[in-house]
């Protein structure tokens, strides 16, 4: 498909990169995303029909590709919890204009399976880790699961060849304390650290503004300490404020929505795992593909179906945000669409 085809919304966003989740499991639950009263042991998930196929997949990413799609993103749930996940991998990697496959995961099963997934054409992880103590680790994740296979998992993945990026989620009076932990722990490791404002995805999390620990306070906290200078961003639409050491000991980031929204620049669309499009993480409704795509669309058809989504997308949540509307609006989950 042709690279004309390239596609921009109402504000001129153009679609860049494509989060696509695997699998609506978990074996965590993280109080902010699936807690457990929410999605306990009796909590229906997606029957295994109703997953997009890994050739569904392959052939949905070829058509968003053609849109102007670089960047792939595969997520859940945790995505490792999909069999033969670098099977999809090595399709995905073989598709043409495809700039960077990356992978939001625990890493709590990452150690059997890095070195498979770098060979199938993985080029990097983001970890999700919001404490490195066992004992706030354990309340977080929700299942008493220690520190130690998630490090195993960082180290499996370094060791194969993955960049790897840490993503710590901050709630006041919850891991708030672990900040300056995380950055201490991971300062000369080569890896970045980026610190992500507690964020309403979702309608289960009990999300309010008195949660959030906000840019300023995770950038100050730690620049008493270990002083830190701002940086340019890496590339055009990242959600990442970078901040350097001024000691040459690495970076952290700092993910702002609550606080500094970056709608204006934003370029990702998410693929739900039973293959709904949402051009937004805090959407309400998606756009089937799994529907037309079985019901025997051609590539021609599904291009068009993209491009009349994407050019009518108009979403500016973080920049609209408060917290009466919070409270009203109805959202998708994020084991739904991943992060």
């Amino acid at each position: 498909m042709a690279r004309e085809q390239k596609v921009y919304d109402r504000y001129q966003r153009p679609l860049r990169d494509l989060r696509i989740s695997v699998t609506d499991r978990c074996n965590f639950r993280c109080r902010y995303c699936m807690p457990e009263e929410t999605f306990g042991p009796d909590y229906e998930f997606l029957p295994k029909a109703s997953l997009l196929s890994f050739e569904e997949i392959t052939r949905l990413a070829k058509v968003f590709v053609g849109m102007g799609v670089e960047k792939i993103r595969l997520t859940g749930g945790e995505p490792l919890l999909r069999k033969d996940l670098s099977v999809l991998v090595h399709m995905l990697s073989s598709i043409d204009g495809i700039k960077d496959i990356a992978l939001t995961t625990n890493a709590s099963l990452l150690k059997k399976h890095a070195v498979s997934l770098k060979e199938a054409g993985l080029d990097r992880v983001n970890v999700s880790l919001d404490a490195i103590h066992d004992e706030t680790f354990g309340k977080m994740n929700g299942r008493g699961t220690k520190i130690k296979p998630v490090l195993d998992g960082i180290q499996a993945a370094t060791d194969a060849g993955l960049g790897v990026k840490i993503n710590m989620v901050v709630q006041k009076g919850v891991n708030d304390h672990e900040i300056i932990p995380m950055a201490a722990y991971f300062r000369h490791s080569g890896h970045v650290v980026r610190f992500i404002e507690y964020m309403d995805v979702g309608n289960s999390n009990g999300w309010k503004f008195d949660h959030v620990v906000s840019k300023k306070e995770i950038v100050d906290a730690i620049s008493d300490l270990y002083p830190l200078e701002e940086v340019e961003p890496a590339y055009y639409g990242e959600v990442a404020n970078r901040f350097t050491y001024l000691d040459g000991a690495g970076e952290i980031g700092v993910i702002s929505s609550v606080s500094d929204s970056f709608c204006a620049n934003c370029t990702r669309a998410r693929l739900s795992a039973d293959g709904a499009l949402y051009t937004c993480l805090f959407s309400s409704k998606g756009t089937s593909l799994r529907n037309p795509l079985r019901n025997g669309a051609t590539d021609s058809q599904m291009a068009d179906l993209l491009h009349s989504v994407w050019k009518g997308r108009d979403d500016r949540y973080s920049d609209e945000r408060t917290e009466e509307g919070v409270e009203k609006r109805e959202k998708i989950e994020m084991s739904f669409i991943g992060g």
